[in-house]
């Protein structure tokens, strides 16, 4: 397994390695070992998954202090554009991004922790989305900002998307109190 860093302090691409032959493909999707050596003590407490269609857009979600979650993102079967937006008001990057295709044929996975609003847009029917939380889900701790927020400038590739009722009313950055 290989954790990279990436220019925003905190997010990690995780590339497992991929054992394949004429039968198939096998690979470790979490190794609480290798994580450790690569300073990411984490317990992970929930794991969630959906099922969703091309172009839809989900995000940009996080859950607030103190039910803020790390999460460790794949793609089971499908793809999407995974974007994730530091909201750390004390970070150099704040307001910045990361995005990265995830897929079921590159098999990479995104670590992204506290502290960031995510997102994703689904570029295939029926992707199959899954991760892992450090945290609990808690209704009343979540928050969202809009996905195409000028601001914020995320290049989605698409103009209309398929979104969540809740979705298509974010608010926006810039009347964004971050609580981390």
């Amino acid at each position: 397994m290989q954790i990279e860093k990436t220019e925003i302090e905190g997010l990690l691409i995780i590339k497992p390695k991929v054992f394949e032959d004429d039968r198939g493909h096998f690979f470790e999707s979490f190794n609480k070992t290798v994580f450790l050596k690569n300073g990411l003590s984490l317990e992970f407490v929930q794991d969630n998954q959906s099922l969703s269609n091309k172009n839809v857009l989900r995000g940009l979600h996080f859950q607030t202090p103190p039910y803020a979650q790390g999460k460790l993102i794949r793609v089971i079967k499908g793809s999407v554009l995974d974007v994730a937006v530091d909201i750390r008001k004390s970070s150099s990057t704040y307001g910045k991004h990361i995005s990265i295709e995830l897929s079921e044929y590159n098999k990479t996975m995104f670590y992204i922790p506290e502290g960031f609003a995510h997102g994703f847009l689904t570029l295939e029917d029926n992707t199959i989305f899954s991760y892992k939380c450090t945290n609990f889900f808690n209704k009343e701790s979540e928050g969202s900002l809009f996905w195409n927020d000028r601001d914020l400038n995320i290049n989605w590739g698409i103009t209309n998307p398929i979104l969540s009722d809740k979705d298509k009313v974010a608010p926006l950055f810039n009347s964004f109190n971050s609580p981390f």
